[in-house]
């Protein structure tokens, strides 16, 4: 479990072998370190914070978007519940090392106009094209921070179609 601690970009975190408890304890661990009780989380400038969900803790929801997906049912219509994602859960460790730009050559960095919830709503992307791994950001309305929204790997077909497809349509500005 320590070993997790000292994993970098691109090496996966080695959790398969963990009990659950001893998993989710490995995975908050590097949460903490690289997002909760990061002073300095930031991109572009702009302090990164998790977003708010009416009677939850802030940073609880985040992790849970972080290391689950939502669960679907037989006929791939989302039920609601979230549920533990082992390729998203080995990648945690990749969000800072992104958020930083450490390896600029493998990533695009592009805001688009999504429709979410019926509205239009820009979101900048950070999509590691050699990883197939994303991290979605969305400016708060003062623009003075980012909210982060999510972080996966491409593990299902049309994921990586899809984000291509957007970068197309990419805005011309990143927000």
């Amino acid at each position: 479990m320590p070993t997790n601690l000292l994993k970098r970009y691109p090496v996966l975190l080695e959790l398969d072998y963990l009990s659950t408890r001893d998993r989710f304890a490995s995975l908050r661990g590097i949460f903490d370190r690289d997002i909760s009780n990061n002073a300095i989380f930031k991109f572009r400038g702009k302090q990164i914070r998790p977003i708010k969900k009416e009677g939850k803790p802030s940073m609880d929801t985040l992790f849970n978007h972080l290391i689950k997906k939502e669960e679907k049912d037989e006929k791939g219509n989302k039920t609601g519940k979230r549920i533990y994602e082992s390729d998203r859960s080995k990648r945690l460790h990749w969000i800072k090392h992104h958020i930083e730009k450490k390896s600029i050559d493998n990533i695009v960095i592009f805001s688009y106009e999504d429709r979410i919830k019926g509205k239009d709503t820009i979101r900048t992307y950070i999509y590691d094209k050699v990883n197939n791994y994303v991290i979605i950001l969305e400016p708060q309305r003062s623009k003075i921070d980012y909210y982060l929204i999510t972080a996966y790997y491409f593990n299902e077909p049309g994921g990586d179609k899809q984000i291509k497809k957007k970068f197309k349509k990419r805005l011309d500005n990143i927000y």
